[in-house]
């Protein structure tokens, strides 16, 4: 803002010039107690799903496929103690690599379908790697829809919506958001039927030059394969963003991430750095906050039990303490894993808080839609008919009822 008497310069406009200055709140937003429930109940659904799935593919033959079964979804693997043992007892700074939010969620949610296109991937480990896709796409149509809502509001209006409103729009919009991830691999599959054709020409001597021949359009059908399932690879979290903030469908979702993903990739690369850069500090923050939590309440404890004491409840084993007490000591573990298991949730509720601005700036980019923009169904609003029209003694048009 400039003074216009002597053109002194008073204030500056940051948001106006750095827009992406937004995705300084998805930070504020995703600690929100709401928001990391709902991410730490859906990522520990996904896990029990994928291990129950993991359990009835356990007998196979599939050698590649049993060997990744037994590293994630085998009995012995707990989703439980798998999400709580990333924080650490003790806040500290972290010996290995931080954990990046945007990369980790990404890979993880998205694995399941990456299975599906892995070289040598046998018709057992497609079964399997689609059920496991479709479960954690199952999971989180409600999760994350729910999160990238109240995202939308908050960072467009700045209201909050309650549960009941949060819940209605995830029913009525849920088909959309399970549907709009799928249609890039229907597309995938559709080109991938005739292609499979022309690979059976491959199996003799022969018949391998008729495939050759032909072998360019097949590089086509590749090329097609590849550009819908790129945009997949980036554009999926900006789907549900989109089904969030425009209350449109699948389609209206599909091309819009499409396109703001091909139209403007440098600037969605860019906003991805930054909320990754935002995500890590705010994940050393949320991590070490619950490691502290954690140690302060064993720390207040042990002056009254016995540092010894507190070391044997904190064990994972219950031999010392007998049935009786290792049931006991088992509840407190459970009670400092839940407290973990909400910092995990963060994880994934930033990852789709951040997807949520970074589609409003993206949006701004293209379309030139304001920030503050989203869709609000209508509420206590109806359609009146007019009353009929009638004339008094006069002549005049008076409305019947006043007529009357």
């Amino acid at each position: 803002m400039i003074n216009a008497e002597n053109g002194e310069l008073r204030a500056v406009a940051w948001k106006e010039i750095c827009p992406w200055l937004i995705l300084y709140r998805t930070f504020r937003l995703a600690i929100g107690f709401r928001m990391l429930v709902l991410s730490a109940a859906a990522i520990l659904l996904t896990l029990v799903g994928w291990a129950a799935i993991g359990y009835v593919f356990s007998g196979t033959d599939d050698k590649q496929l049993a060997r990744q079964i037994d590293e994630t979804a085998s009995p012995e693997v707990c989703p439980w103690r798998t999400l709580a043992s990333m924080v650490p007892d003790q806040p500290g700074w972290p010996e290995r690599p931080t954990i990046d939010p945007i990369r980790r969620v990404g890979v993880e949610l998205s694995a399941p379908f990456r299975g599906m296109f892995g070289s040598g991937v046998t018709v057992t480990a497609a079964v399997y790697w689609l059920l496991c896709g479709l479960w954690a796409l199952a999971v989180w149509t409600f999760a994350a829809g729910g999160i990238t809502r109240t995202v939308a509001v908050r960072l467009a209006r700045d209201e909050r919506i309650g549960w009941g409103q949060m819940l209605s729009h995830m029913m009525a919009k849920w088909k959309s958001y399970f549907a709009a991830p799928l249609f890039p691999l229907l597309g995938v599959l559709l080109a991938t039927v005739p292609m499979l054709c022309i690979g059976v020409l491959l199996r003799t001597s022969v018949s391998l030059w008729i495939a050759a021949l032909v072998w360019p359009v097949l590089l086509l059908g590749g090329l097609m394969m590849a550009i819908l399932l790129l945009g997949l690879l980036f554009g999926w979290p900006l789907m549900w963003a989109t089904i969030s903030s425009e209350g449109t469908d699948s389609f209206d979702a599909l091309s819009r991430a499409y396109a703001y993903v091909f139209q403007r990739p440098l600037h969605y690369l860019f906003y991805i750095f930054v909320a990754a850069g935002f995500g890590v500090l705010g994940w050393l923050l949320v991590s070490n906050f619950a490691a502290g939590v954690i140690h302060l309440t064993y720390w207040a404890a042990s002056w009254g039990s016995g540092q010894p004491r507190i070391e044997e409840i904190m064990a994972s084993g219950d031999e010392a303490l007998g049935g009786f007490g290792g049931a006991g000591a088992a509840v407190i573990r459970f009670w400092a894993d839940c407290v973990k298991l909400l910092a995990v949730g963060y994880l994934y509720s930033y990852f789709w808080t951040a997807s949520t601005a970074v589609y409003f700036l993206l949006r701004r980019d293209v379309d030139a839609t304001e920030m503050d923009e989203v869709w609000m169904p209508d509420q206590g609003e109806g359609t009146y008919d007019l009353p009929p029209i009638g004339t008094d003694e006069r002549g005049a048009p008076v409305a019947e009822d006043d007529a009357d």
